[in-house]
């Protein structure tokens, strides 16, 4: 089913949990398949009660992947202590 992407899939389970349908029923992208991609904890956002597939998605594609924010922010911080220790 994953094609070229398999080995990064498998690796990504390894790390998380498996990984949810990349579509649903009607072959449209599947949140939580968004949800694991971006390694948000299951029902993060899926989860919540009353929000439509639409809003959920919305939601995803807004968010921040958190292990990308926490690599900016240690690349921010190393910046931040180049100057602190040039002054």
């Amino acid at each position: 089913m994953w094609g070229d992407f398999r080995p990064a899939i498998e690796r990504w389970e390894r790390l998380t949990r498996p990984a949810p349908r990349p579509t649903d029923d009607h072959g449209r992208l599947n949140p939580p398949f968004v949800e694991w991609l971006m390694g948000l904890p299951e029902h993060h956002v899926t989860g919540v009660p009353g929000l439509s597939r639409s809003a959920q998605l919305r939601a995803l594609g807004n968010g921040v992947v958190p292990a990308q924010a926490v690599a900016a922010l240690h690349l921010l911080l190393d910046r931040l202590d180049e100057q602190e220790l040039a002054a």
